[in-house]
């Protein structure tokens, strides 16, 4: 099963632009016969910690989500791409899974640190080219538990969408802490672990970007270099 995953520039508050890098990336996808992308966390309408900015995405998300399947049903790569969304009056960091212009499901951040995000609770595993594969959301490469009850329901395969948008100083303390997360997780579950996480700078904030795939005994395979955008490709294999 051939991944890819994308390291790109923050998009705030605009799914329409955000929609457009997604296509243009699938349309590469689809031409180097790429099985899944990857895409990093909130990337369809942005991250914050801020709570009114946090559910104002999130009550955006059904309209984006519904127009972004429209656009991406020709294509033949999934797609893992993350947006707050607001379910039942609650707000949840997600990340859907879209399959021909179908979200086939969805997982919500179990360890979420973002105020007002209530924590998920549920860790469905999908099949794609003889693959079974998980999500886990960025501060859940903190708690093994989350990556463990992914491995205990048959995943070979992790999936990470970061977003390490940072004050400068923070970003500098998870530079290093964040690739060692990855390859943590990798050798304690025994799966397959790659990451899409944005880059460059946004306002006041900036991330190196952690973007990588790393085999079961922790080795990095394929990583795009800190502060490019680009995008990180492999072969999983199915046995």
């Amino acid at each position: 099963m051939r991944i890819a995953v994308l390291q790109c520039s923050s998009i705030l508050d605009d799914a329409r632009r955000a929609g457009d890098v997604i296509v243009d990336r699938l349309r590469w996808a689809d031409r180097e016969g790429v099985d899944l992308t990857v895409f990093p966390e909130a990337f369809l309408l942005g991250h914050s910690y801020d709570p009114e900015t946090i559910w104002s995405r999130a009550s955006q998300s059904t309209s984006a989500i519904a127009a972004l399947c429209e656009r991406v049903a020709a294509f033949r790569a999934m797609l893992v791409v993350g947006a707050f969304d607001l379910v039942d009056g609650q707000v949840f960091n997600s990340a859907f899974v879209i399959e021909a212009g179908q979200v086939v499901g969805r997982y919500a951040k179990a360890h979420p640190n973002e105020p007002s995000v209530t924590a998920g609770s549920d860790f469905p595993t999908f099949l794609r080219s003889g693959v079974r594969y998980g999500v886990n959301i960025c501060n859940d490469a903190n708690h093994p538990d989350a990556a463990q009850r992914v491995a205990d329901h048959g995943a070979r395969l992790i999936l990470y969408p970061l977003n390490n948008m940072l004050r400068s100083e923070t970003a500098d303390r998870w530079r290093e802490k964040s690739v060692a997360n990855l390859i943590g997780r990798a050798r304690q579950t025994g799966c397959w672990v790659a990451s899409s996480d944005v880059t460059g700078t946004s306002g006041n904030l900036m991330s190196w970007g952690c973007t990588a795939i790393v085999t079961p005994e922790g080795n990095v395979v394929a990583r795009v270099q800190e502060l490019n955008e680009g995008v990180a490709v492999y072969d999983i294999p199915t046995g």
